[in-house]
């Protein structure tokens, strides 16, 4: 038999135009790939491995879910997900046979080969370019309209789909997508925006559905930054009910990003600029019903699709001429709407024709009074109700309760949420294939899972009869216990998965968590919204909306909550606020407060590993105000902590004052003190730090490292030291780790070699990354650092730019590196002509770095100060000289031979230009031989140049 194929081999399968190759996980249709789960693609091979033979259900449900109990009706909707990928229809091949109570049948004839007849480089659409579920239903009488939205995509960069209430419009939405899938560079994006209550979240919806991980207080510019050289098609899907916040974020990213294309669904148009409008009518029906036949009834999309849906849920219904007319009538009632003829047609094995049309009459009339009052909405509420009447007491139960999930849900939390003492698993798993079957949900495959989803109308409709059965708070609190219960598995996962997998199953449950912790405070669960959001917060570390946590924690902080708060939530809270606060609007002193106070409490509690937590992110904080000496005092508090807790070792201070000691010109205790932290054993599994909203140690300690060592004259050993850095951060995942490596190392060794060329492409790369996550301080930062990079190279520099970058980093309270960029200023002012104000700005930079400590940059901003004043005034050279030998003092004072190097080589300069100086040819030959490395092109060559010439003569 085909089964005892051993499956390491190559197979493929002929049937009809499709080829199917299993060890590929392939399926083919006229050699283009076709978009199926991998569950319904398992459920292919086995009956295609046995054509002509029943397959039991249970024994596919064993071979698909090995080792695994699931529910039948799993089966029943990945059997719906294959049907659709073969296009099974009424009017096409029909490839599998049900037969009823045994399980299924392959009927059409199979092509079996060994081998694979295609080449090898033959590849499915790639993974992960877009975020579509795959659909369980054919789509009927609405290829026109998709066509027609096809091409307008091509000419008009935002096309909306505008219509009433299960009209259709998400059916044709996701058509036109799924066909765009492989035509955009960098994929297709569905942004779901009916779970969204607070329309303030629009962008964030936005950055969670593309995979944008932003640390940014303004979400909008992040998305802005990170689309403007992408091309992408975007898919929003249910505007109407935050229309202007949807309206506003798509104006602007089409400001942003030329490449981008955006397809809307709405009940009304967006007035958005450019757009165009495609209004999708009811399904067409038969104007005239009296006397009319099955062939020229099943003409109209909306009998046709009567007519598949109740086959589908009665396989013995046989349409024939005596039911054209009542079927035709019936949705001529229901105007054509695609769901209400959906609800309708589910019903067929309850009542007959005659008798669903003599109850559908019965509901109008009783709700809407006269025919002619009658809109498209209030047809859909009123089949909804008819629909929902006619439920059994358990499954209308279920229904309401399943209302709760804003997004997709799986059978396991569904039974959570609408299981209690009176209905149990089982009723729910059975009321759950009965609301599939009904149409009230909508059953979707999400690769190798099946996913339940509620339409927003129905869900709207059933939301309100909880709440008039009373039932919403108890349903609530159930649904939030169940959020407490989802973030701790998705804290577990996070090792366990790659951050790709993990996205894909945890990302869709945002919306959850955001209405769970919403309710929880309106309502009267506020002890239980202050667990969730403190369990939550490694959530929105792994989704990356670090400003949403931010403002949850502060609710949580709020005091009229501190009788629900224990004294271990607020010392979370308030690291954690800390933390989300330095990354997303720099360090305020509200981030010192916030981390004070969370220490205080670690103290009182005597945790060690919190304590050592909140003082990185005090010693973090102090660096960044440029504040090294506070940063030393810092870090001699972690070294107190050495073996006090699990994760407190010796050498955790280290980080800390190594960086701190090298802005102090301590540059040989800096390097013991970073050596120690990069040479120190990793530990796999261990990844505290990349929990935390800060630095990765150890990558830290790489970029300052490398800094340390060029200072000191070992360029090449910096070089390597600050590669390995940027590795590291990339492979890291964490948007601030890779920025600082390619900002504040990689870019910074480079201009130290005089590598300009290098250092060019790792600042465009960090400002490309930083725009992507929506850092714009280091945006403002690397604008700073780039203008050297200008005046090196001779070229202009915009000074109204750079002085609004420099009132960003002021303002932000980075004056970590603020004088380097404050010279750079100066110096291209005094270049442009105002050789006062340019010697203001470097007179002011020297006084800051006097005032903090941060005194191993002085001699290189001397030594820029002296080639200011020799350039720009000539007169005053002895200045310049005396700003040289100044520089070069210092520098020996620090063991910085990088510095003391340059500022000789500029000495030896001026002092050829005035007649020569033996006493600086003496210095210059003395500093560059101390030098053991490092002599490729850059400051030795410069040097040796000098050197020589003075030889030569």
């Amino acid at each position: 038999m085909l089964s005892d194929v051993a499956p390491g081999n190559s197979r493929s399968f002929a049937f009809g135009p499709f080829l199917l190759l299993p060890e590929r996980q392939l399926l083919m249709r006229d050699e283009a790939p076709v978009r199926i789960g991998g569950r319904a693609l398992d459920i292919l091979t086995m009956l295609v491995e046995r054509p002509g033979e029943v397959v039991g259900k249970r024994e596919l449900m064993s071979r698909v879910w090995p080792g695994t109990i699931v529910e039948e009706g799993n089966l029943k909707v990945n059997m719906a997900a294959l049907r659709r990928a073969l296009e099974e229809g009424s009017d096409t091949t029909q490839y599998i046979a049900t037969v009823v109570g045994r399980g299924y049948r392959f009927t059409a004839p199979v092509q079996y080969s060994g081998s694979s007849p295609l080449p090898p480089d033959t590849e499915a659409v790639p993974p992960h370019n877009h975020n579509l579920p795959t659909a369980t239903t054919r789509i009927i009488g609405r290829q026109d309209a998709i066509n027609a939205t096809l091409r307008e995509l091509q000419d008009a960069r935002i096309v909306s789909i505008v219509g009433a209430g299960g009209i259709g419009k998400t059916t044709v939405a996701l058509a036109v997508a799924q066909q765009t899938v492989g035509l955009t560079r960098d994929g297709v994006w569905l942004v779901d925006l009916s779970p969204l209550k607070d329309p303030a979240l629009v962008p964030n919806a936005i950055a969670t559905a593309i995979g944008l991980a932003a640390h940014s207080a303004n979400m909008l510019a992040a998305l802005g930054g990170f689309l403007r050289d992408r091309e992408m098609l975007l898919v929003f899907d249910s505007c109407e009910h935050i229309i202007e916040s949807a309206a506003a974020s798509i104006d602007r990213i089409l400001a942003d990003a030329p490449g981008i294309r955006i397809l809307a669904t709405s009940r009304e148009p967006l007035r958005v600029k450019g757009e165009r409008v495609r209004r999708l009518p009811g399904l067409a029906t038969p104007s005239e019903t009296r006397e009319l036949k099955a062939e020229t009834a099943l003409a109209f999309p909306a009998v046709q699709l009567f007519v598949d849906r109740a086959t589908d849920r009665l396989e013995s219904f046989n349409f024939g001429d005596a039911d054209a007319p009542i079927v035709a009538e019936i949705c001529r009632k229901l105007d054509g709407l695609a769901l209400a003829i959906e609800l309708a047609a589910t019903r067929i094995d309850a009542f007959g024709i005659a008798e669903l049309l003599k109850q559908l009459d019965d509901r109008f009339r009783l709700l809407q009074g006269h025919r002619g009052s009658i809109e498209r909405h209030r047809t859909l509420a009123a089949t909804i109700d008819w629909s929902y009447d006619l439920l059994s007491d358990s499954e209308r139960t279920i229904m309401r309760r399943l209302a709760i999930f804003a997004g997709l849900f799986s059978l396991d939390s569904a039974c959570i949420v609408a299981a209690d003492a009176h209905i149990d698993r089982a009723l729910v798993i059975d009321g759950i294939a009965s609301l599939v079957a009904k149409s009230l949900l909508a059953a979707e495959v999400q690769d190798m899972e099946v996913e339940y989803r509620m339409l927003d109308t129905t869900r709207t409709y059933a939301l309100e009869k909880l709440a008039a059965n009373h039932e919403l708070g108890h349903a609530r609190r159930r649904h939030a216990e169940y959020c407490l219960e989802l973030v701790g598995l998705a804290k577990a996962d996070v090792d366990r998965l790659s951050r790709i997998d993990w996205l894909a199953r945890y990302g869709p449950k945002t919306d959850d968590i955001r209405d769970a912790m919403r309710w929880a405070f309106t309502g009267s669960a506020t002890a239980l919204g202050v667990r969730l959001t403190v369990a939550a917060i490694p959530f929105g570390k792994q989704v990356s909306l670090v400003e949403e946590c931010r403002t949850a924690v502060e609710r949580a902080l709020d005091d009229r909550f501190c009788e629900h708060r224990s004294i271990r939530d607020d010392l979370i809270l308030n690291l954690t606020l800390g933390a989300t606060l330095l990354h997303t609007r720099g360090p305020l002193l509200q981030v010192k407060a916030s981390l004070s106070k969370a220490l205080e409490i670690a103290e009182e509690l005597g945790d060690a590993d919190l304590q050592l937590e909140c003082l990185r992110g005090l010693s973090e904080y102090e660096l960044w105000t440029g504040d090294s000496r506070s940063a030393m005092a810092v870090s001699d508090r972690i070294r107190a902590l050495e073996g006090k807790g699990q994760e407190v070792a010796a050498g955790d201070a280290d980080a800390q004052a190594g960086s701190a000691l090298h802005w102090l010109g301590a540059l040989g205790a800096a390097r013991y003190r970073l050596e120690g932290i990069v040479q120190k054993p990793f530990v796999a599994g261990q990844r505290p730090d990349a929990m935390r909203f800060e630095f990765d140690q150890r990558l830290m300690a790489r970029g300052a490292l490398a800094t340390v060592l060029w200072l000191q004259g070992f360029a090449d050993q910096a070089l390597v030291t600050a590669r390995e850095q940027l590795e590291d951060a990339e492979a890291s995942n964490y948007a601030v780790s890779l920025c600082s490596a390619l900002l504040h190392g990689s870019a910074m060794i480079a201009m130290y070699v005089r590598d300009y060329a290098a250092a060019r492409n790792f600042m465009d790369r960090g400002i490309e990354h930083a725009r992507r996550h929506g850092l714009t301080i280091w945006r403002a930062m690397v604008t700073g650092g780039g203008a050297r990079l200008n005046l090196y190279l001779g070229q202009p520099l915009d000074l109204a730019h750079l002085r609004r970058n420099l009132a960003e980093v002021r303002e932000g309270g980075f004056r970590l590196r603020y004088p380097n960029y404050l010279t750079n200023f100066g110096e291209a002012l005094a270049r442009q002509g105002d050789l006062e104000g340019g010697l203001a700005a470097i007179d002011e930079a020297l006084a800051i770095c006097k005032d903090t400590g941060q005194v191993v940059g002085i001699p290189e901003i001397l030594r820029i100060k002296g080639n200011v004043i020799r350039f720009e005034s000539p007169d005053h050279w002895e200045r310049a000289i005396e700003c040289y030998l100044q520089s070069i003092e210092l520098a020996r004072r620090d063991r910085a031979l990088g510095w003391e190097l340059r500022s000789a080589i500029s000495l030896v300069k001026l002092r050829r230009e005035r007649g020569g100086s033996n006493e600086a040819e003496d210095m210059l030959e003395s500093t560059y031989g101390r030098f053991q490395e490092g002599f490729s092109p850059g400051d030795l060559t410069r040097a040796r140049a000098l050197i020589e010439t003075r030889r030569a003569l």
